[in-house]
């Protein structure tokens, strides 16, 4: 088992080099933000989180949460202490509204510190995911008597906040729920209905816990059009503020899961539970999808906080497990396994793409910070477009590569990965969970083909592309060789994507998942290009000591990505354009 140690140089290199934080002060939101100051804050963050909630990890694993007889949750032992010092501390309110009592710092530094508190323990992380997405859809769709209610105790962490959409026979088709919203005569309305997989639906560390959930009323038209969204809370407010009364709902079951125990995953059911219509009747997907959307990029982060973990305990299983011999060692003399050229290549695998990752995320949110913070209109009009460009490939890459570096780095440990002692194996199925929430990855690569590519006829995704080749093409010196890999990614996602333009429907989605993967991994080389530039402009200004061997491993990095997992993106071309035929061949029989 091992510590986590937050990788606060590298955050601070993406946030400096590749996403340009410092730009973030021409907009008057966030011109007290020093970018030179946010090491040192990410440096007390990280302290806190692996000091205070990383050693959760493996009890919330062991013990996980459990249902009482009475409908009430225990969470894990030191679960409650840990979100107490979480909410005193102030860190998840870093990034939210002064107005609420939050700390103010653009969406990137609060996903920086977010990243840290989802390595630390995943499970744990969920609780204050899923109330940032509540913050985010009243701040957005609530009346100011609502958001001055509830968004200040969300915001410090003393209530927390859920989001009910899922229904047994309402997964990813949300519009087939059925739970009902009665009007009353004093404005509230009666919600009655179950809902499942309600990530901390109920639990022992908030005194309150506000439930955000989808309902029709009996007028309401059949499908997506016709859903509310409604509060619901667990103790119905009184007049003071203060929690009062139980409200008539229940968690009647915790679901037992293949990882993230520590998070208790709740059936709930409401009868006739007194809620309060957030917005308009029939307007709930519109305010739902305000809290998805920030949901998705956080669910993206996961596949890079938890890889991340893993390849930290990775390494170190490397430099401490003896096995083999290496040339010129005495006979029976044994290497650490970190000697070995293939784990050596593992850990590479597993460290680039971490990088490359994080460089995507952040970029992701730096242009949710242009897009609501931007004075000029067109500034704010392309950090939006970038932004939602960007979010089905944080999502649906990161989680996907999370669940193969995972296994990766259970790879690593041999025969004893495949122990739970170790704790190689919980970051496996912790990080499962990653590609199906929040909108199944397969969801995300139809959203982008579907939605995003088509945007201006598909120069959304060409300014991207352009901005790769333009890179590419401005290599000099050392990496003036990483050119060529990078020339021919830009030119498949062009091939790709302009094939998917014309073929649209069937054909075009039965790609949509190798091009996601194509476009992200291009974006990603892209991303870890201007890294590396940056680092080599550095190391030329005379960077020495721990800071050089810091940029010089930059190169490395970058230069394996590129070199070695672009190319293999490149080959994806042909199953993208391949077409739906044989899909629609094939008879599956049982």
């Amino acid at each position: 088992m091992s510590d986590y140690r937050a990788p606060i140089e590298d955050m601070d290199f993406v946030l400096q080099h590749v996403v340009d934080v410092a730009s973030l002060q021409q907009h008057d939101q966030f011109g007290h933000v020093e970018a030179t100051e946010l090491a040192g804050i990410l440096e007390e963050a990280g302290r806190f989180f692996s000091e205070v909630v990383a050693p959760t990890n493996r009890t919330g694993d062991v013990q996980g949460s459990r249902r009482n007889d009475d409908g009430t949750v225990t969470t894990p032992e030191g679960i409650p202490e840990a979100y107490a010092k979480l909410v005193e501390a102030g860190w998840g309110a870093i990034a939210s509204d002064p107005e609420y009592g939050g700390g103010g710092f653009p969406t990137v530094v609060g996903l920086a510190v977010e990243e840290m508190l989802t390595s630390a323990n995943m499970g744990f992380s969920l609780g204050p995911l899923l109330t940032k997405g509540a913050i985010h859809a009243l701040d957005a769709h609530g009346s100011d008597e609502q958001k001055l209610a509830y968004v200040p105790k969300l915001v410090s962490g003393q209530w927390s906040g859920t989001m009910n959409l899922t229904e047994p026979h309402a997964g990813s088709d949300v519009g087939a729920l059925t739970s009902k919203a009665e009007r009353r005569d004093d404005g509230t309305y009666g919600i009655t209905g179950q809902k499942i997989f309600i990530t901390w639906g109920e639990h022992d560390c908030a005194e309150n816990i506000i439930h955000l959930v989808l309902a029709r009323t009996a007028d309401a038209p059949p499908g997506t059009k016709g859903i509310s969204l409604f509060i619901v809370p667990k103790f119905l407010l009184n007049e003071d503020g203060t929690p009062g009364e139980r409200n008539s709902l229940e968690c009647v079951s915790l679901e037992h899961k293949l990882g993230i125990h520590c998070s208790p995953t709740a059936v709930m059911a409401f009868e006739d539970a007194t809620g309060y219509l957030i917005g308009e009747e029939q307007t709930g997907m519109r305010s739902m999808f305000t809290m998805m959307n920030s949901a998705r990029l956080s669910v993206g982060l996961e596949g890079l906080a938890v890889a991340e973990r893993a390849y930290q305990q990775a390494v170190q299983y490397a430099h401490e497990r003896l096995q083999g011999s290496r040339p010129g060692m005495a006979k029976g003399e044994s290497a650490p396994i970190v000697e070995h050229p293939d784990v050596r290549r593992m850990l590479l695998t597993m460290k680039s793409q971490i990088e490359a990752m994080r460089c995507l995320c952040y970029m992701n949110a730096k242009a949710i910070d242009d897009s609501h913070a931007a004075a000029d209109a067109e500034v704010a009009a392309a950090g939006r477009e970038l932004a939602e460009v960007l979010t089905p490939l944080s999502k649906a890459w990161c989680t996907d590569l999370g669940n193969e570096l995972t296994s990766l780095g259970l790879q690593v440990h041999g025969g004893m990965g495949f122990i739970e002692e170790t704790g190689a194996a919980q970051h496996y199925r912790d990080i499962r969970i990653g590609a199906i929430y929040e909108g199944t990855n397969g969801i995300q690569a139809m959203d982008l083909v579907g939605r995003k590519l088509p945007m201006r006829d598909g120069a959304a995704v060409g300014d991207l592309l352009d901005q790769a080749e333009a890179r590419a093409g401005s290599l000099t010196g050392e990496l003036a060789d990483l050119a060529k890999p990078m020339i021919d990614a830009v030119a498949a996602s062009r091939e790709a994507g302009a094939w998917l333009l014309t073929n649209m429907g069937d054909h075009a989605l039965a790609g949509a998942t190798p091009y996601l993967r194509l476009l992200a991994t291009t974006i990603g080389g892209s991303l870890m290009l201007k890294g590396a530039i940056a680092a080599q402009a550095e190391l030329d200004a005379g960077a020495s000591g721990d800071r050089a061997e810091f940029l010089a491993q930059k190169l490395v990095t970058a230069r394996f990505f590129v070199e070695q997992i672009v190319p293999s993106a490149v080959g994806l071309v042909p199953s993208i354009v391949s077409g739906h035929d044989v899909l629609a061949a094939y008879r599956p029989v049982f």
